[in-house]
This record gives C-alpha cells, sequence and structure tokens, in this order.
C-alpha cells in the first residue's frame, strides 16, 4: 500500500466517523431538546393538579375544574414532547406528573360523588394510576377531617367507606406479584386517618395532667470521645384513633 493509498484511507475513516458523530450528536439535542420542553410542562402540571386538590378541598369544585384542564394541558405537551423518546419517557418525571394529575382528578371524583374515569380515560399510564389512586384516598384524609370538624359525621363515614374500597381495590384484589409500592402505601395511609395528627393532638390536650401523654425522654449516648451527648428525642407516637372515638368525643 503507497503512502497515497493510505492517506486515502485515513481521510475517509475521518469522514466516516464525522458523519456518525453528527448523527448521533443530532440525536442527542433532540433529546435534550425535548427534555427542556417536558420537564418544565410536568413541573407545571404537578403545581395545578395541587392547587386543583386544595380547591377541591375548600369545595370550590369550578376552580378544580380550571386547574385540572390546565394540569391535563401540561400532561398532554410532555407526552407529545417525549413521545419520540422512550428513555425519557420512562426517566420518571413524566409518570410522576401523570400520577399527580390522576389524584387531582380522583380527589374530584371522590368528592362529588363521580364515577373514577379510568387510565384509558385519563391517557395515562397505568401504574401511574394506581399510584394516582393511593394518593387519592389517603389525600381523602383532610376532607374527612374537615367534614368532621363541621359536624358531618355521615359524610366522615362516607368517605372513611370511600378510603376502605380504595385499600381493597389495590391490596386484596390484585396477585401478590403486582403489589409494589402503590398499593403498600395505599395500606399505610388508609389506615392512618384514625391517627391523624389534629384528632390526635386535640385528644392529647383534652386529657389534661393525666401523665399518659409525657414526651419521650432524650435518649443519651456517647460520642467517639467518650463524652455524653443527648441525640435528638425521638417523636411522639400518637394514639390510634377511630372514627366512633372522635364521634363520642
Amino acid at each position: 500500500m503507497t503512502s497515497v493509498d493510505a492517506g486515502s484511507g485515513a481521510s475517509s475513516r475521518h469522514e466516516r466517523l464525522d458523519a456518525v458523530i453528527a448523527t448521533v450528536t443530532g440525536d442527542l439535542d433532540a433529546a435534550h431538546a425535548a427534555r427542556e420542553a417536558g420537564l418544565p410542562a410536568c413541573r407545571r402540571a404537578i403545581r395545578a393538579a395541587g392547587s386543583s386538590i386544595r380547591a377541591t378541598h375548600r369545595l370550590e369544585f369550578d376552580r378544580a375544574e380550571l386547574l385540572l384542564a390546565e394540569s391535563e394541558h401540561e400532561i398532554r405537551a410532555a407526552q407529545a414532547a417525549l413521545a419520540p423518546f422512550p428513555a425519557l419517557v420512562h426517566a420518571g418525571f413524566l409518570a410522576d406528573a401523570e400520577k399527580e394529575f390522576v389524584e387531582a382528578r380522583l380527589v374530584l371524583a371522590f368528592v362529588r360523588d363521580e364515577e373514577l374515569p379510568g387510565p384509558d380515560e385519563l391517557a395515562v399510564g397505568a401504574v401511574a394510576w394506581m399510584k394516582g389512586l393511593a394518593e387519592a384516598a389517603s389525600e381523602l384524609r383532610r376532607h374527612l377531617l374537615d367534614r368532621l370538624r363541621g359536624g358531618d359525621l355521615a359524610r366522615g363515614e362516607e368517605l372513611l367507606g370511600v378510603m376502605d374500597d380504595a385499600y381493597d381495590a389495590l391490596v386484596r384484589r390484585l396477585p401478590g406479584r403486582h403489589h409494589g409500592r402503590a398499593p403498600a402505601h395505599a395500606r399505610r395511609l388508609a389506615r392512618r386517618p384514625r391517627a391523624h395528627p389534629a384528632t390526635s393532638r386535640r385528644r392529647s390536650c383534652r386529657r389534661g395532667s393525666s401523665g399518659r401523654s409525657t414526651p419521650p425522654r432524650p435518649d443519651l449516648g456517647r460520642d467517639r470521645g467518650g463524652l455524653d451527648r443527648a441525640r435528638p428525642a425521638r417523636p411522639v407516637v400518637m394514639p390510634v384513633l377511630g372514627l366512633r372515638s372522635i364521634r363520642a368525643a
């Protein structure tokens, strides 16, 4: 092989590498642009969904629906931007936004006693819908307590039944291999309205000086120098309250 042939081969190889790198760089630039478009849209969707939930708790249903529409618009924009890039679709931030949107939509449906829309109707992933259902059921704690404070015990019973139904649907009717984090989250939170800090603290105050609700003593330990040092006190575990005990109080 002559020096001319060697130089020609090296030039051809460089041209080939430049062409491949240019193609790869173009794909990466497109993915980056899609992420830059999809991520802010997901953040806006989450923010609007949270505001919608707060409006629902205030019984401002018209505003809740407007905010839901805003959240859905941002979700669709993010889905369209990320669709050509499966790695970005499954990166997590789109699923988180879909979950928050589902939560806001289902909370509104629960409070207004409407039929629940499924994942196909909301055009979201099945996992995002399941997690949104678990979050929506736990979010009813606040609404339940608001109704109890207003003296509407019957509605409180109804909402507790809704939470139990969601727990049953997520945990008891699914094969064990599909439980995952969402049903476990629902199981943990669905039982928590009976120990909500607001009611637990109120009952603790009613005990007066009975001595049963004293904070734990700080746990003392030794540092490496051998000196005693107080560690932060562990949080007080509030007593478990059922709906009947709230009513009796």
